[in-house]
Protein backbone atom coordinates (compact mmCIF):
# COMPACT_ATOMS: atom_id res chain seq x y z
CA UNK A 1 0.00 0.00 0.00
CA UNK A 2 1.44 3.08 -0.97
CA UNK A 3 2.49 5.73 1.84
CA UNK A 4 -0.04 8.54 0.59
CA UNK A 5 -3.29 5.80 0.67
CA UNK A 6 -1.95 5.84 4.34
CA UNK A 7 -2.09 9.09 5.23
CA UNK A 8 -5.16 9.96 3.55
CA UNK A 9 -7.03 7.11 5.58
CA UNK A 10 -5.43 8.63 8.73
CA UNK A 11 -6.45 12.13 7.69
CA UNK A 12 -9.87 10.49 7.24
CA UNK A 13 -9.63 8.88 10.71
CA UNK A 14 -8.78 11.83 12.46
CA UNK A 15 -11.78 14.36 10.69
CA UNK A 16 -14.30 11.62 12.25
CA UNK A 17 -12.29 11.34 15.48
CA UNK A 18 -13.15 15.24 15.65
CA UNK A 19 -16.66 15.34 14.90
CA UNK A 20 -17.44 11.95 16.91
CA UNK A 21 -15.60 11.66 19.85
CA UNK A 22 -17.34 14.91 21.27
CA UNK A 23 -20.82 13.99 20.93
CA UNK A 24 -19.61 10.76 21.94
CA UNK A 25 -18.72 12.80 25.14
CA UNK A 26 -22.30 13.75 25.50
CA UNK A 27 -23.45 10.35 25.90
CA UNK A 28 -22.60 9.78 29.70
CA UNK A 29 -23.67 7.80 32.69
CA UNK A 30 -23.01 7.66 36.53
CA UNK A 31 -21.67 4.47 37.44
CA UNK A 32 -21.02 5.10 41.38
CA UNK A 33 -23.84 7.70 41.69
CA UNK A 34 -22.06 10.59 42.28
CA UNK A 35 -21.19 13.49 40.38
CA UNK A 36 -18.08 11.12 38.18
CA UNK A 37 -19.28 10.67 35.13
CA UNK A 38 -18.44 8.00 32.64
CA UNK A 39 -19.24 8.57 28.65
CA UNK A 40 -18.21 6.98 25.30
CA UNK A 41 -15.80 9.30 24.15
CA UNK A 42 -12.78 7.61 25.86
CA UNK A 43 -12.59 4.10 24.19
CA UNK A 44 -13.47 5.63 20.72
CA UNK A 45 -10.75 8.32 21.07
CA UNK A 46 -8.95 5.06 22.06
CA UNK A 47 -9.40 2.82 19.95
CA UNK A 48 -8.90 5.53 16.73
CA UNK A 49 -5.36 5.80 18.02
CA UNK A 50 -4.80 2.47 17.46
CA UNK A 51 -6.17 2.62 13.84
CA UNK A 52 -3.72 5.16 12.87
CA UNK A 53 -0.57 4.11 10.77
CA UNK A 54 1.60 7.12 9.89
CA UNK A 55 -0.23 9.93 11.76
CA UNK A 56 1.15 10.79 15.01
CA UNK A 57 -1.06 10.70 17.95
CA UNK A 58 -0.70 14.32 19.14
CA UNK A 59 -1.97 15.43 16.36
CA UNK A 60 -5.32 14.32 16.37
CA UNK A 61 -4.82 14.87 20.02
CA UNK A 62 -5.01 18.51 19.96
CA UNK A 63 -7.36 18.94 17.56
CA UNK A 64 -10.31 16.64 19.58
CA UNK A 65 -9.14 18.25 22.55
CA UNK A 66 -9.71 21.47 20.80
CA UNK A 67 -13.43 20.06 19.46
CA UNK A 68 -14.01 19.18 22.71
CA UNK A 69 -13.25 22.30 24.30
CA UNK A 70 -15.13 24.33 21.20
CA UNK A 71 -18.10 22.39 21.52
CA UNK A 72 -18.68 22.25 25.14
CA UNK A 73 -18.29 25.89 25.64
CA UNK A 74 -20.87 26.14 22.73
CA UNK A 75 -23.36 23.77 24.48
CA UNK A 76 -22.87 25.93 27.93
CA UNK A 77 -23.81 29.72 25.21
CA UNK A 78 -26.42 27.48 24.05
CA UNK A 79 -28.13 26.37 27.47
CA UNK A 80 -27.32 29.51 29.82
CA UNK A 81 -28.71 32.83 28.92
CA UNK A 82 -26.15 34.71 30.95
CA UNK A 83 -22.82 33.04 29.36
CA UNK A 84 -19.58 34.15 30.63
CA UNK A 85 -16.87 33.16 28.21
CA UNK A 86 -13.79 32.82 30.46
CA UNK A 87 -15.57 31.03 33.36
CA UNK A 88 -16.87 28.24 30.56
CA UNK A 89 -12.92 27.75 29.46
CA UNK A 90 -11.49 27.42 32.73
CA UNK A 91 -14.22 24.49 33.26
CA UNK A 92 -14.22 22.72 30.20
CA UNK A 93 -10.19 23.14 29.25
CA UNK A 94 -9.36 20.24 31.80
CA UNK A 95 -12.00 17.90 29.88
CA UNK A 96 -9.24 19.12 26.54
CA UNK A 97 -6.38 18.55 28.70
CA UNK A 98 -7.61 14.56 29.47
CA UNK A 99 -7.38 13.96 25.91
CA UNK A 100 -4.12 16.20 24.96
CA UNK A 101 -2.44 14.15 27.50
CA UNK A 102 -3.67 10.67 26.66
CA UNK A 103 -2.47 10.78 23.10
CA UNK A 104 1.00 12.50 24.04
CA UNK A 105 1.59 9.17 26.28
CA UNK A 106 0.12 7.04 23.42
CA UNK A 107 3.11 8.34 21.84
CA UNK A 108 5.55 8.56 24.00
CA UNK A 109 5.09 4.98 25.14
CA UNK A 110 4.68 3.84 21.49
CA UNK A 111 1.71 1.92 22.02
CA UNK A 112 1.01 1.06 18.45
CA UNK A 113 4.29 -0.93 18.29
CA UNK A 114 2.70 -3.26 20.17
CA UNK A 115 -0.27 -4.71 18.22
CA UNK A 116 0.93 -7.85 18.27
CA UNK A 117 0.84 -7.85 22.72
CA UNK A 118 -2.87 -7.05 23.38
CA UNK A 119 -1.74 -7.46 26.93
CA UNK A 120 1.07 -4.57 27.01
CA UNK A 121 -1.54 -2.23 25.00
CA UNK A 122 -4.00 -3.11 28.09
CA UNK A 123 -1.76 -2.48 30.70
CA UNK A 124 -0.75 0.59 29.23
CA UNK A 125 -4.04 1.89 28.71
CA UNK A 126 -4.52 1.43 32.33
CA UNK A 127 -2.24 3.56 33.03
CA UNK A 128 -2.43 6.31 30.57
CA UNK A 129 -6.23 6.91 31.60
CA UNK A 130 -5.12 7.05 35.15
CA UNK A 131 -2.46 9.54 34.71
CA UNK A 132 -4.91 11.51 32.43
CA UNK A 133 -7.54 11.33 34.44
CA UNK A 134 -5.44 12.60 37.41
CA UNK A 135 -4.11 15.71 35.28
CA UNK A 136 -7.94 16.35 34.53
CA UNK A 137 -8.38 16.58 38.08
CA UNK A 138 -5.18 18.47 38.80
CA UNK A 139 -5.98 21.09 36.19
CA UNK A 140 -9.80 21.67 37.80
CA UNK A 141 -8.39 22.07 40.76
CA UNK A 142 -6.27 24.53 39.69
CA UNK A 143 -8.80 26.18 37.30
CA UNK A 144 -11.68 26.24 39.60
CA UNK A 145 -10.40 24.68 42.74
CA UNK A 146 -11.85 21.65 42.90
CA UNK A 147 -11.17 19.10 45.94
CA UNK A 148 -8.79 15.97 45.05
CA UNK A 149 -10.24 13.38 47.06
CA UNK A 150 -8.30 9.43 46.92
CA UNK A 151 -12.03 7.80 45.75
CA UNK A 152 -12.00 9.58 42.50
CA UNK A 153 -8.76 8.07 41.18
CA UNK A 154 -9.61 4.60 42.07
CA UNK A 155 -12.92 5.63 40.36
CA UNK A 156 -10.68 6.59 37.47
CA UNK A 157 -8.54 3.12 37.91
CA UNK A 158 -11.69 1.13 38.26
CA UNK A 159 -13.24 2.53 34.98
CA UNK A 160 -10.15 2.43 32.75
CA UNK A 161 -9.46 -1.27 33.21
CA UNK A 162 -12.60 -1.99 32.26
CA UNK A 163 -12.86 0.68 28.93
CA UNK A 164 -9.60 -0.82 28.23
CA UNK A 165 -10.91 -4.26 28.39
CA UNK A 166 -13.65 -3.39 26.07
CA UNK A 167 -11.72 -1.66 23.75
CA UNK A 168 -9.04 -3.83 23.45
CA UNK A 169 -11.61 -7.43 22.86
CA UNK A 170 -12.89 -5.14 19.83
CA UNK A 171 -9.26 -4.45 18.47
CA UNK A 172 -8.43 -7.92 19.25
CA UNK A 173 -11.47 -9.47 16.79
CA UNK A 174 -10.81 -7.09 14.13
CA UNK A 175 -6.81 -7.97 14.19
CA UNK A 176 -8.17 -11.51 14.43
CA UNK A 177 -10.35 -11.02 11.13
CA UNK A 178 -7.77 -9.03 9.17
CA UNK A 179 -5.33 -12.29 10.31
CA UNK A 180 -8.01 -14.68 8.61
CA UNK A 181 -8.71 -12.91 5.57
CA UNK A 182 -4.53 -12.11 4.96
CA UNK A 183 -4.16 -16.01 5.46
CA UNK A 184 -7.37 -16.80 2.73
CA UNK A 185 -5.36 -14.20 0.49
CA UNK A 186 -2.10 -16.24 0.69
CA UNK A 187 -3.77 -19.20 0.38
CA UNK A 188 -5.29 -18.19 -2.08
CA UNK A 189 -2.13 -16.47 -3.96
CA UNK A 190 -0.21 -20.10 -3.37
CA UNK A 191 -3.18 -22.04 -4.92
CA UNK A 192 -2.86 -20.04 -8.30
CA UNK A 193 0.76 -19.93 -7.91
CA UNK A 194 0.92 -23.97 -7.38
CA UNK A 195 -1.79 -24.60 -10.82
CA UNK A 196 0.77 -22.52 -12.56
CA UNK A 197 3.37 -24.25 -11.49
CA UNK A 198 1.75 -27.93 -12.58
CA UNK A 199 0.74 -26.15 -16.13
CA UNK A 200 4.18 -24.98 -16.12
CA UNK A 201 5.33 -28.67 -15.47
CA UNK A 202 2.97 -30.03 -18.07
CA UNK A 203 4.72 -27.49 -20.63
CA UNK A 204 8.30 -28.71 -19.28
CA UNK A 205 7.42 -32.30 -20.69
CA UNK A 206 6.61 -31.49 -24.36
CA UNK A 207 9.20 -29.25 -24.36
CA UNK A 208 11.36 -31.99 -23.46
CA UNK A 209 9.58 -34.39 -26.27
CA UNK A 210 10.10 -30.89 -28.58
CA UNK A 211 13.72 -31.21 -27.57
CA UNK A 212 14.38 -34.85 -28.01
CA UNK A 213 12.64 -34.21 -31.46
CA UNK A 214 14.73 -31.44 -32.52
CA UNK A 215 17.60 -33.83 -31.58
CA UNK A 216 16.51 -36.33 -33.88
CA UNK A 217 16.19 -35.01 -36.82
CA UNK A 218 19.28 -32.39 -36.34
CA UNK A 219 20.90 -36.11 -36.01
CA UNK A 220 18.86 -37.08 -39.59
CA UNK A 221 19.56 -33.87 -41.14
CA UNK A 222 23.04 -34.49 -40.62
CA UNK A 223 23.38 -38.11 -42.04
CA UNK A 224 21.37 -36.79 -45.21
CA UNK A 225 23.80 -34.73 -45.43
CA UNK A 226 26.89 -36.85 -45.36
CA UNK A 227 24.75 -39.53 -47.89
CA UNK A 228 24.27 -36.49 -50.15
CA UNK A 229 27.93 -35.27 -49.82
CA UNK A 230 29.04 -39.11 -50.30
CA UNK A 231 26.74 -39.61 -53.17
CA UNK A 232 27.63 -36.66 -54.69
CA UNK A 233 31.48 -38.11 -55.26
CA UNK A 234 30.43 -40.98 -56.94
CA UNK A 235 27.83 -39.28 -59.49
CA UNK A 236 28.36 -37.02 -62.43
CA UNK A 237 25.28 -35.03 -61.15
CA UNK A 238 26.51 -32.56 -58.61
CA UNK A 239 24.17 -33.22 -55.37
CA UNK A 240 26.44 -30.30 -53.74
CA UNK A 241 23.75 -27.25 -53.14
CA UNK A 242 21.26 -30.29 -51.57
CA UNK A 243 23.59 -31.74 -49.25
CA UNK A 244 24.31 -27.97 -48.44
CA UNK A 245 20.63 -27.19 -47.71
CA UNK A 246 20.46 -30.34 -45.52
CA UNK A 247 23.71 -29.04 -43.60
CA UNK A 248 21.80 -26.00 -43.23
CA UNK A 249 18.42 -27.47 -41.94
CA UNK A 250 21.08 -29.61 -39.28
CA UNK A 251 22.66 -26.49 -38.34
CA UNK A 252 18.72 -24.61 -37.88
CA UNK A 253 17.15 -27.05 -35.77
CA UNK A 254 20.00 -27.49 -33.87
CA UNK A 255 19.22 -24.07 -32.70
CA UNK A 256 16.05 -24.28 -32.34
CA UNK A 257 17.26 -27.48 -29.23
CA UNK A 258 19.68 -24.53 -27.47
CA UNK A 259 16.71 -22.22 -27.31
CA UNK A 260 14.55 -24.87 -26.18
CA UNK A 261 17.53 -25.76 -24.09
CA UNK A 262 17.28 -22.49 -22.35
CA UNK A 263 13.69 -22.57 -21.87
CA UNK A 264 13.87 -25.82 -20.43
CA UNK A 265 16.69 -24.68 -17.64
CA UNK A 266 14.62 -21.40 -17.09
CA UNK A 267 11.21 -23.74 -16.35
CA UNK A 268 13.06 -26.15 -14.44
CA UNK A 269 14.54 -23.24 -12.13
CA UNK A 270 11.06 -21.81 -11.81
CA UNK A 271 9.22 -25.22 -10.85
CA UNK A 272 11.67 -26.36 -8.10
CA UNK A 273 11.74 -22.60 -6.21
CA UNK A 274 12.16 -23.82 -2.43
CA UNK A 275 9.50 -21.54 -1.37
CA UNK A 276 6.93 -24.72 -2.35
CA UNK A 277 6.62 -27.77 -0.99
CA UNK A 278 6.75 -30.41 -3.84
CA UNK A 279 4.57 -32.84 -2.09
CA UNK A 280 1.74 -31.89 -0.18
CA UNK A 281 -1.12 -34.30 1.34
CA UNK A 282 -3.79 -35.41 -1.23
CA UNK A 283 -7.14 -33.46 0.38
CA UNK A 284 -4.70 -30.47 0.30
CA UNK A 285 -4.01 -31.31 -3.59
CA UNK A 286 -7.89 -32.11 -4.62
CA UNK A 287 -9.07 -28.98 -2.87
CA UNK A 288 -6.67 -26.91 -4.79
CA UNK A 289 -7.85 -28.34 -8.12
CA UNK A 290 -11.22 -27.83 -7.12
CA UNK A 291 -10.81 -24.32 -5.74
CA UNK A 292 -9.16 -23.77 -9.14
CA UNK A 293 -11.63 -25.19 -11.76
CA UNK A 294 -14.68 -23.37 -9.76
CA UNK A 295 -13.24 -20.15 -10.69
CA UNK A 296 -12.41 -21.45 -13.91
CA UNK A 297 -16.28 -22.68 -14.30
CA UNK A 298 -17.94 -19.08 -12.98
CA UNK A 299 -15.00 -17.47 -15.50
CA UNK A 300 -17.61 -19.46 -18.13
CA UNK A 301 -20.94 -18.87 -16.48
CA UNK A 302 -21.41 -22.26 -15.42
CA UNK A 303 -22.83 -23.54 -12.56
CA UNK A 304 -20.94 -26.80 -11.72
CA UNK A 305 -21.23 -28.62 -8.67
CA UNK A 306 -17.71 -30.16 -6.80
CA UNK A 307 -16.89 -32.90 -4.81
CA UNK A 308 -13.98 -35.51 -3.44
CA UNK A 309 -13.82 -38.35 -1.60
CA UNK A 310 -10.37 -40.44 -0.45
CA UNK A 311 -10.08 -43.91 0.14
CA UNK A 312 -7.44 -45.29 1.65
CA UNK A 313 -4.26 -43.90 3.30
CA UNK A 314 -1.78 -42.01 0.97
CA UNK A 315 1.66 -40.56 1.53
CA UNK A 316 2.20 -37.12 0.33
CA UNK A 317 2.34 -36.58 -3.74
CA UNK A 318 4.57 -34.45 -5.86
CA UNK A 319 2.28 -31.32 -6.69
CA UNK A 320 3.08 -30.50 -9.92
CA UNK A 321 3.17 -33.88 -11.43
CA UNK A 322 -0.43 -34.72 -9.59
CA UNK A 323 -2.26 -31.56 -10.71
CA UNK A 324 -0.80 -31.58 -13.72
CA UNK A 325 -2.76 -35.13 -14.44
CA UNK A 326 -5.71 -34.37 -12.29
CA UNK A 327 -6.22 -30.84 -13.71
CA UNK A 328 -6.17 -31.36 -17.34
CA UNK A 329 -8.86 -33.88 -16.67
CA UNK A 330 -10.98 -31.75 -14.24
CA UNK A 331 -10.55 -28.78 -16.46
CA UNK A 332 -11.70 -31.15 -19.53
CA UNK A 333 -14.74 -31.82 -17.96
CA UNK A 334 -15.49 -28.42 -16.96
CA UNK A 335 -15.43 -27.38 -20.29
CA UNK A 336 -17.12 -30.22 -21.46
CA UNK A 337 -20.17 -29.28 -19.49
CA UNK A 338 -22.63 -27.04 -21.33
CA UNK A 339 -24.36 -24.94 -18.76
CA UNK A 340 -24.81 -26.99 -14.98
CA UNK A 341 -23.91 -30.03 -13.72
CA UNK A 342 -21.65 -31.68 -11.77
CA UNK A 343 -17.99 -33.36 -11.24
CA UNK A 344 -16.68 -35.97 -9.22
CA UNK A 345 -13.32 -36.66 -8.15
CA UNK A 346 -12.50 -39.38 -6.25
CA UNK A 347 -9.16 -41.07 -5.42
CA UNK A 348 -8.52 -45.01 -4.27
CA UNK A 349 -5.54 -46.77 -2.85
CA UNK A 350 -5.21 -50.12 -3.58
CA UNK A 351 -1.95 -51.26 -2.10
CA UNK A 352 0.87 -50.35 -3.97
CA UNK A 353 -1.36 -48.74 -6.89
CA UNK A 354 -3.55 -45.10 -6.67
CA UNK A 355 -6.59 -45.19 -8.51
CA UNK A 356 -7.89 -41.38 -9.66
CA UNK A 357 -11.38 -41.26 -10.93
CA UNK A 358 -12.97 -38.37 -12.65
CA UNK A 359 -16.87 -38.45 -13.11
CA UNK A 360 -18.77 -35.28 -15.17
CA UNK A 361 -22.39 -35.01 -15.80
CA UNK A 362 -21.14 -33.20 -19.31
CA UNK A 363 -22.98 -34.68 -22.94
CA UNK A 364 -20.34 -37.55 -23.07
CA UNK A 365 -18.04 -38.72 -25.86
CA UNK A 366 -20.48 -40.00 -28.73
CA UNK A 367 -19.38 -43.49 -30.03
CA UNK A 368 -18.04 -43.00 -33.64
CA UNK A 369 -15.49 -40.60 -31.50
CA UNK A 370 -14.34 -43.13 -28.41
CA UNK A 371 -11.49 -44.47 -30.55
CA UNK A 372 -10.35 -41.10 -30.99
CA UNK A 373 -10.76 -39.74 -27.53
CA UNK A 374 -6.58 -39.95 -27.09
CA UNK A 375 -5.78 -38.82 -30.86
CA UNK A 376 -4.00 -35.70 -30.98
CA UNK A 377 -5.85 -32.38 -32.36
CA UNK A 378 -9.12 -34.27 -31.48
CA UNK A 379 -11.44 -32.34 -30.15
CA UNK A 380 -14.91 -31.85 -29.80
CA UNK A 381 -14.67 -28.42 -27.81
CA UNK A 382 -14.90 -25.09 -29.49
CA UNK A 383 -14.83 -21.64 -28.35
CA UNK A 384 -17.83 -19.06 -28.45
CA UNK A 385 -16.28 -17.56 -32.00
CA UNK A 386 -15.50 -21.07 -33.09
CA UNK A 387 -11.73 -21.81 -32.71
CA UNK A 388 -11.32 -25.56 -31.65
CA UNK A 389 -9.47 -26.77 -28.55
CA UNK A 390 -5.85 -27.89 -29.42
CA UNK A 391 -7.00 -31.36 -28.32
CA UNK A 392 -3.70 -32.18 -26.81
CA UNK A 393 -4.88 -31.92 -22.99
CA UNK A 394 -5.84 -35.64 -22.56
CA UNK A 395 -2.60 -36.79 -25.02
CA UNK A 396 -0.59 -35.65 -22.35
CA UNK A 397 -2.33 -37.37 -19.57
CA UNK A 398 -2.09 -40.37 -21.42
CA UNK A 399 1.50 -39.82 -22.20
CA UNK A 400 2.46 -39.14 -18.75
CA UNK A 401 0.46 -41.98 -17.47
CA UNK A 402 2.00 -44.69 -19.66
CA UNK A 403 5.45 -43.22 -18.99
CA UNK A 404 4.69 -43.64 -15.27
CA UNK A 405 3.83 -46.97 -15.33
CA UNK A 406 0.23 -46.79 -15.69
CA UNK A 407 -2.73 -46.56 -17.47
CA UNK A 408 -6.34 -44.49 -18.29
CA UNK A 409 -9.40 -45.67 -19.29
CA UNK A 410 -12.61 -43.39 -19.91
CA UNK A 411 -16.36 -45.32 -19.93
CA UNK A 412 -19.37 -43.21 -20.95
CA UNK A 413 -22.11 -43.52 -18.18
CA UNK A 414 -24.96 -44.25 -20.19
CA UNK A 415 -27.80 -44.17 -19.83
CA UNK A 416 -26.92 -41.43 -17.31
CA UNK A 417 -25.05 -38.30 -18.79
CA UNK A 418 -21.37 -37.64 -19.03
CA UNK A 419 -17.86 -39.80 -18.57
CA UNK A 420 -15.73 -41.05 -16.46
CA UNK A 421 -11.79 -41.29 -17.27
CA UNK A 422 -9.82 -43.13 -14.76
CA UNK A 423 -6.30 -43.67 -14.06
CA UNK A 424 -4.48 -46.09 -12.91
CA UNK A 425 -0.75 -45.72 -11.25
CA UNK A 426 1.85 -47.23 -9.37
CA UNK A 427 1.72 -45.77 -6.16
CA UNK A 428 5.69 -45.30 -6.27
CA UNK A 429 5.83 -42.87 -9.16
CA UNK A 430 3.53 -40.15 -7.31
CA UNK A 431 4.89 -40.39 -3.93
CA UNK A 432 7.31 -37.78 -2.05
CA UNK A 433 10.74 -38.89 -0.12
CA UNK A 434 10.28 -36.17 2.31
CA UNK A 435 7.83 -37.67 4.84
Amino acid sequence: MKVDTVVKKDVLLILVMIVVVPLAGELKYYPFHDTYRVSFAVPIFFFSLLLLRKVSPVIPGILVASAIVGFRMWLDWYSYESFDFLHSLQIRCSAGIYYLVYAIAFSWFKINDFHSKPWIIGIWSIIIETVSGGMELFFMYVMVHHHIVFPEFMQIFIVGVFRSFFVLCLFSMIKLYEGQLRERQISQKNDQLLVVLSNLYEESIHLKKTLQDAERITKKSYDLYEELHEADTHQLTSLHDFSQKALQIAGEVHDIKKDNQRISAGLSKVITKEEFSEYMEIESLLQIVMRSNEKYAAMLAKDIHFSYSILGEHPRYHVYLFLSLINNLVTNAVEAIEKEGAIIIDVCREEDRILLYVRDSGPGVKKRHERLIFKAGFTSKYAKDGTPSTGLGLVYVKQMTEQLGGNIQFVNLSPSPGVQFAIDLPISTLMGDKD
